[in-house]
């Protein structure tokens, strides 16, 4: 398994696939999971529970600004029953603003107020996704991990490294398939894929001349 956390994590990572064609493409992921922790954290706090009683977010996409961070199908445990998470907060607007936009720019927002990177944040989501790789996702949940995009039913182009919602059994993921799309989720969902196919386009143009 290779996992990688430096940025452009997800186009290094497709780089590092190609540049290793002899390692099977499913090995290689890139690391998600701190923004989806982030988009757990916010909701927990919002709703005055922990972090853990929050499950199946998503992040779509990119580790980057346009990642989306999706909670339509999240669910919250709230006085020992499961909620859906829009059902829990009945603040729409929230959940397609201000929320979304404080997942995909909390790393900045941290660097801005400690003028040091979130490290420690970074390092525990790196033990999740590699836990979660060793030992699998418990039953009826799913996390967020940036893989190959072959084979998807979502609509987003092969060959990007792009984060889905996966379940692991095994030390094998396989993509969540079957949760509905609206139009608002679609449209932020291709926006970040294109930023992909962009960057990976202007990395191999680099490559390719170097």
């Amino acid at each position: 398994m290779v996992i990688v956390v430096g940025n452009p994590a997800n186009t290094n990572c497709l780089t590092a696939s190609k540049s290793a064609p002899s390692i099977p493409k499913e090995n290689f992921s890139c690391l998600t999971r701190l923004d989806h922790n982030r988009a757990k954290s916010q909701i927990a706090l919002k709703l005055g529970v922990t972090a853990d009683d929050v499950k199946n977010v998503i992040i779509w996409g990119n580790h980057s600004s346009t990642q989306y961070p999706d909670v339509n199908h999240a669910k919250v445990k709230l006085q020992g029953k499961e909620v859906g998470v829009y059902e829990a907060l009945k603040d729409d607007s929230w959940l397609k603003g201000e929320f979304i936009t404080t997942v995909q720019q909390r790393g900045a927002a941290v660097i801005k107020a400690r003028k040091l990177s979130s490290a420690m944040s970074a390092a525990k989501a790196i033990a999740d996704h590699v836990r979660d790789i060793w030992f699998g996702t418990p039953e009826g949940e799913f996390v967020s991990m940036g893989v190959i995009s072959d084979g998807n039913s979502y609509g987003v182009p092969d060959d990007l490294l792009y984060s889905f919602p996966v379940v692991i059994k095994n030390k094998t993921w396989k993509f969540v398939e079957g949760l509905p799309i609206n139009d608002f989720s679609r449209e932020k969902m291709d926006l970040t894929a294109k930023e992909l196919a962009e960057e990976k386009e202007t990395a191999f143009e680099f490559l390719s001349s170097a």
